[in-house]
């Protein structure tokens, strides 16, 4: 059976900042300059599902349940917010606002809800990347 591959895109416009809760303004500065005060970013999210190819089911999952939980979790939660406010954890003192680490916590919580939510059978998400 062939494999296909599905990818998403969404953006958002977010604000954050970098730093460190139990470091002095002027160590946050150091260590991540400009990035330790808050600035904005458009943000592009990719999300790519991989999953056998069966024309009488649709595809590898249904674009309308991929679509609604990625405005879940990502556009309506993120979109003209900052990041350190709207996610508690990366609220201050907890994990940096990095673009990394926000793609792991988005990662997170959409993998397992995309299963939930319409991955055919032998569907996986495959893919996440998030620039800016």
């Amino acid at each position: 059976m062939p494999i296909s591959y599905l990818t998403r895109i969404v953006e958002f416009s977010a604000t954050h900042y970098i730093r460190r809760a139990d470091w002095p303004d002027e160590r946050n500065a150091q260590e991540f300059g400009r990035a330790a005060v808050e600035h904005g970013h458009r943000y592009q999210c990719r999300v790519t599902v991989r999953g056998p190819l069966v024309a009488e089911a649709g595809g590898v999952m249904s674009l309308e349940a991929l679509d609604r939980l990625l405005a879940e979790e990502i556009t309506r939660r993120l979109d003209g917010q900052s990041i350190n406010e709207a996610l508690p954890e990366f609220a201050p003192g907890r994990r940096l606002a990095t673009g990394e680490a926000l793609a792991v916590y988005l990662w997170e919580r959409i993998v397992p809800r995309h299963v939930a939510r319409g991955a055919r059978a032998g569907g996986a998400a495959h893919l996440f990347g998030i620039f800016r």
